[in-house]
């Protein structure tokens, strides 16, 4: 039952935290390219947040992280105020590259070069 009030927790946090990502002006943030919120993963007793950041098209990750720990308290005082939480969880920032390793394996793929004969067979290539 508990990891139900979590998983609800988490949502609610991702669905604000990607709210407020619109929102804020500082350019070490605004101008990395298209930032979302992939997964947000809290403790049990509501004291840490850790939230997975996708970045496409990142220009520097140093600068990205910078403004992201410059902005935590910004975000996690907005997050208290919206969410009626015990306790407003301290925001941990993680790098997530995993859309943009699908990507790259998605372009892989596609750059393969298949006949089509040999799809419409189904013959092995071995």
């Amino acid at each position: 039952m508990a990891s139900n009030k979590i998983y609800r927790i988490n949502e609610d946090i991702k669905f604000v935290l990607s709210e407020l990502l619109r929102d804020i002006k500082d350019p070490r943030i605004k101008d990395q390219g298209l930032l979302s919120i992939t997964a947000v993963d809290t403790t049990g007793d509501l004291r840490y947040s850790k939230v997975y950041i996708s970045a496409l098209g990142l220009k520097s990750e140093k600068d990205l992280t910078k403004g992201l720990k410059s902005a935590s308290g910004y975000m996690r005082r907005e997050l208290g105020m919206r969410l009626n939480l015990r306790y407003t969880p301290e925001l941990i920032f993680e790098l997530d590259k995993s859309i943009e390793y699908g990507a790259h394996i998605n372009k892989m793929i596609s750059e393969l070069d298949i006949s089509e004969e040999t799809e419409e067979s189904g013959e092995n290539i071995d």
